[in-house]
């Protein structure tokens, strides 16, 4: 019995018999499991010889129609969903960088039966203490670090970015050393906060503002990726104060 097959019957046991009749003439369960493994083949990485990575978040996106209908099933849907990826990348030697999302998105221009599937790679992002980066010290700070749906603090004299423990920004991301990026912070009176980022010797480089450094001055909105992950510098404006934008580029 194929993969697809065995998702199909599970769900069949798990929901009655109106969730075949609300899918009757529109988008089957099933075609979407087909198309999330579609997703995740179709975008695996090569890390190494038996190591391939693959998104592991997905937006599912449904004309009107058909996420009203599936809407009372959604939960049980994702829940079989989430199961069927994990088989299955078990079984090709895939790796997630962080836990799987599925969401349901509605969009008015698809028409009835029809959907498409967007998918990211996002890793899990960590700080070394955890429970110490509340939003009270994000709205006081006066540079922040977005990444992957977090914004982190950036104080002097800066945090070390990586995927092992003893880094101050941990990212789950295999793409990333242990130690890959030390990101400064300087507070100046005169010049205001001047924000640099140095490589550390990682195995894989890094990218800022889309071009390979090996070191950089920051401004606001620079970009730096690591792996497979981005990260945006944002300085936020303070009240009484001056932006402190750091000058000069890469």
């Amino acid at each position: 019995m194929g993969m697809l097959q065995r998702f199909e019957n599970r769900l069949e046991q798990m929901v009655s018999g109106a969730f075949a009749k609300a899918f009757r003439s529109a988008v089957q369960p099933v075609e979407v499991a087909a198309a999330l493994q579609r997703e995740i083949d179709n975008s695996a990485q090569i890390l190494s010889r038996n190591r391939r990575l693959v998104p592991n978040q997905f937006h599912v996106e449904l004309s009107p129609q058909d996420h009203e209908r599936l809407a009372p099933y959604s939960s049980t849907l994702t829940q079989e969903l989430t199961e069927m990826l994990r088989d299955h990348a078990d079984e090709q030697s895939y790796l997630f960088t962080g836990p799987i999302s599925i969401r349901f998105d509605e969009r008015s221009d698809l028409s009835t039966g029809r959907f498409r599937v967007r998918s990211a790679a996002l890793a899990k992002v960590t700080p070394a203490s955890e429970g110490s980066v509340t939003d009270t010290a994000v709205r006081r700070a006066n540079v922040i670090l977005e990444v992957n749906g977090m914004r982190h603090p950036l104080d002097p004299p800066g945090i070390v970015v990586g995927r092992g423990t003893d880094a101050d920004l941990r990212i789950n991301d295999p793409g990333v050393s242990r130690r890959h990026a030390e990101i400064r912070v300087h507070a100046n009176d005169r010049t205001g906060t001047q924000v640099s980022v140095v490589d550390l010797g990682s195995t894989n480089g890094m990218l800022v503002n889309g071009s390979k450094a090996q070191q950089a001055t920051l401004d606001d909105g620079a970009t730096i990726k690591i792996g497979n992950t981005m990260m945006t510098v944002r300085f936020l404006p303070q009240s009484g104060a001056g932006n402190g934008r750091g000058d000069g580029g890469v």
